[in-house]
């Protein structure tokens, strides 16, 4: 399979859209994020993928842990806000609405429909400008409750971010 073609089956892959926080004492960051799954089942574990340059990166290597804000298709514009680097957008949670996760500290976005609390367990360096950061889930909450198929996703903004 040549490179285009594997470009063109991963952007068939329908990825999920989050807004992952971030927290070392008094810094924190909120990033969308798109690079996101569940990796096995007992203990709850997931992975996610950050660029290495990232200030999220340098926070949750730091703190050794992250929120995944999970919203339902219509709350799109709660999550837009988000979509620019701190250094493009360097006051972009001067005005984020959040309490702090009752097991990590790490912000819980008012504006999110459930979210997972989770601590790392390794980071990987791909070689790549990235790295696979494996967590466990240690807390959670749902406050809209609705099916994975309204899951706010790359697809329902009519983006893509694969390839």
């Amino acid at each position: 399979m040549s490179k285009n073609k594997a470009s063109q089956a991963l952007k068939m892959v329908p990825y999920g859209f989050y807004a992952l926080s971030s927290r070392d004492e008094d810094a924190m960051n909120v990033m969308v994020l798109n690079w996101f799954s569940q990796v096995s089942f007992e203990p709850q574990h997931v992975v996610i993928g950050l660029q290495n340059s990232s200030y999220s990166m340098e926070l949750v290597s730091k703190s050794k842990k992250f929120v995944i804000n999970i919203f339902h298709q219509d709350d799109a514009d709660e999550i837009k806000a988000y979509t620019k680097s701190r250094e493009k957008n360097p006051g972009k949670v001067k005005d984020a609405q959040f309490a702090d996760g009752p097991v990590t500290g790490v912000p819980v976005l008012d504006a999110a429909s459930a979210y997972l609390e989770c601590e790392v367990l390794e980071i990987t360096d791909t070689g790549a400008g990235h790295s696979v950061v494996i967590a466990k889930v240690v807390g959670g909450d749902v406050h809209k409750d609705f099916s994975a198929d309204e899951t706010l996703s790359l697809p329902h903004l009519g983006w893509s971010y694969a390839g």
